[in-house]
């Protein structure tokens, strides 16, 4: 198909060898695959190939071949998540897959919301939409961090389940904090009192091993930018078996009230290159080996957070089986806890050591959080072990 890369690359040894399947500036300790991700060259190439292809006869692609090669990506994209392509529709982020799910709930004034303390920001804010529209009662998750036990992530949103509990939103992966939430209980629990259970999987696919349909969430909303390594503004929206209120895509086209499908396969006339070319990044993916790169990117992160910890002289916040492919880690150092201490910091780790990596406050307290990613080894965490156990940056 034209628009598909039909070069695997030669996926050698993780580490610095595979930097060149990607455009990273070669001087610098990445570290934060975790915000935006990083497109592979190849996978760029494809995106590339399903522009030129809509650019030679924009009229024919857009009546006649994108509705078949949208189908045909989220039927690939269905079996490596384990649904069925009819249960996806594609968004640009987790961001727009909440707003519809959210926005297209009927709520009414008094029903009550459950939502984790240190859930995304945009997250956050779509809910306080909803409490200023519609009399939403927030009922806030206090998540405990450092953590114990993975656990207690799954006790915390139970306890906040109650008779007016409409909606449960359940961060798979906190995007701060880099813990992974237990889902089965929770998802049980929701199941049992009727209550909607809304995943937010922004980090989920490709960090994470996911079978969506045996999970039994209603919906689960999750990005393909990031550990995927799909192009920006790819990300999709799954309709769980037990879904049973309708949800409309952010933007309402042509096609309101056609079925699930069909209004988030058509959000007017746009770039629907990023959705077409996730089956390139799946390729680059299982080239590699799917569950050797998961298993990789784990690994990996916990060697590297336990290599830093012991550098700096800090305790993990968390079991090690509570992360995956990244962990977040105590900063040492003085300075208040301030979001322009955590950008000084930041700043400071690029332009002295060009390291890439974000800098958290959280819990009263600065922290950094790592990412793994097949490009990355261990020299590139050594650098950040040195350039802060070192004490050169100054807040």
């Amino acid at each position: 198909m034209e628009g598909r890369a039909h070069n695997q690359p030669e996926m050698t040894a993780p580490g610095h060898g595979l930097r060149p399947l990607w455009h990273l500036e070669p001087d610098c300790h990445f570290l934060n695959h975790g915000s935006f991700g990083a497109t592979p060259r190849q996978v760029l190439h494809a995106q590339d190939g399903w522009r030129l292809q809509m650019e030679q006869q924009p009229v024919r692609f857009m009546g006649e071949v994108l509705p078949g090669a949208l189908r045909a990506a989220a039927q690939r994209l269905a079996a490596f998540l384990g649904t069925q392509g009819e249960r996806l529709g594609f968004v640009e982020n987790t961001t727009a897959g909440i707003n519809a799910i959210l926005r297209s709930y009927p709520w009414k004034s008094g029903d009550a919301l459950v939502l984790a303390d240190h859930a995304y920001q945009a997250v956050r804010n779509t809910v306080q939409l909803l409490v200023q529209q519609f009399g939403v009662e927030v009922r806030w998750v206090q998540v405990p961090f450092p953590l114990h036990d993975a656990t207690q992530l799954a006790q915390a949103y139970c306890e906040q389940v109650t008779d007016r509990t409409r909606v449960v939103l359940v961060d798979h992966v906190f995007s701060p904090l880099a813990v992974v939430t237990p889902l089965e209980a929770t998802i049980e629990h929701c199941r049992q009192r009727e209550v909607t259970v809304v995943i937010d999987g922004a980090h989920g696919p490709g960090m994470l091993p996911l079978t969506l349909d045996a999970m039994g969430a209603h919906w689960y909303v999750g990005n393909c930018h990031k550990w995927l390594c799909a192009p920006k503004g790819s990300a999709f929206v799954h309709q769980g078996a037990a879904a049973c209120h309708a949800v409309h895509p952010a933007v309402v086209s042509n096609f309101f009230g056609a079925g699930f499908t069909q209004e988030f396969d058509w959000q007017g006339t746009r770039d629907y290159s990023a959705w077409l070319s996730v089956p390139a990044a799946l390729d680059f993916l299982e080239a590699f080996g799917i569950e050797r790169y998961q298993q990789f990117l784990r690994e990996q992160a916990r060697a590297a957070a336990q290599r830093v910890c012991e550098r700096w002289h800090v305790q993990p916040p968390a079991p090690a089986d509570a992360f995956a492919a990244m962990v977040t880690i105590p900063w040492p150092g003085k300075g208040a806890a301030t979001p322009e201490n955590a950008k000084r910091l930041h700043d400071g780790l690029w332009s002295a050591h060009r390291i890439e990596v974000p800098v958290i406050v959280a819990n009263d307290r600065l922290w950094v959080r790592i990412s793994a990613q097949i490009y990355n080894e261990m020299s590139d965490y050594e650098a950040l072990a040195d350039a802060l156990s070192t004490d050169q940056i100054a807040l």
